[in-house]
């Protein structure tokens, strides 16, 4: 198997933006911007759409059932290998995952500073037959009806700001995009809403 992981300091971790890239590449517009900045500051936004916009964008469009899986499957190493080099380097690094042999199947740990206290949670999904095409679904098992941003299994929502930023981006985003602008800004948004009502608390 593959194995990505990192340590960090005593760093919050910084939502993700992608303020840039939505505008200029995507089609979303200002006014939607807008209300993003809402939940992060100006600082945050820039310092972190600065990190994803070095993550390598992908050539190969291909699945798990594609002949050409294991190119696009390299690409996908190659881009979470970057991914974690840079979160090293800015001292930001929140996640490690590890895939199993044919790289369908991933699990590890994700984790987000409140208050100079660490919650970490089990992180795992699945690369669905109709990937890139299809996104993965992210699942966090354990905050499984603990918020409504969240579907049945502990999978997280990202109808709203994701998906319409991934399809304009098929094939070129991969799984390492959908960790910073999925996963990251849903944690700096629901995991500090749940530990101040009491769902979840320090193990």
């Amino acid at each position: 198997f593959f194995f990505f992981s990192s340590r960090r300091r005593h760093t919050r971790f910084l939502p993700v933006s992608w303020a840039r890239r939505c505008v200029q590449e995507t089609g979303i517009n200002a006014e939607y911007m807008g209300k993003l900045k809402i939940f992060f500051s100006f600082q945050k936004m820039e310092s972190v759409k600065n990190t994803v916009e070095k993550i390598p964008l992908f050539s190969v469009n291909a699945g798990p059932r594609d002949p050409n899986w294991i190119d696009r499957l390299k690409e996908e190493y190659l881009a979470l290998i970057k991914y974690v080099e840079l979160n090293k380097a800015e001292d930001n690094d929140w996640f490690k995952i590890e895939s199993n042999k044919d790289g369908t199947k991933w699990s590890g740990k994700c984790w987000y500073i409140h208050n100079l206290v660490r919650y970490e949670f089990d992180l795992q999904f699945e690369v669905p037959a109709t990937y890139p095409l299809t996104p993965i679904e992210l699942e966090l098992p354990e905050l499984d009806g603990k918020t409504a941003k969240m579907y049945r299994g502990g999978k997280i929502c990202l109808d709203i700001h994701f998906a319409p930023l991934w399809g304009k981006n098929t094939p070129k985003f991969g799984i390492a995009h959908a960790l910073a602008i999925g996963l990251g800004p849903w944690l700096a948004v629901e995991i500090p809403v749940m530990i101040e009502e009491g769902k979840i608390e320090k193990k």
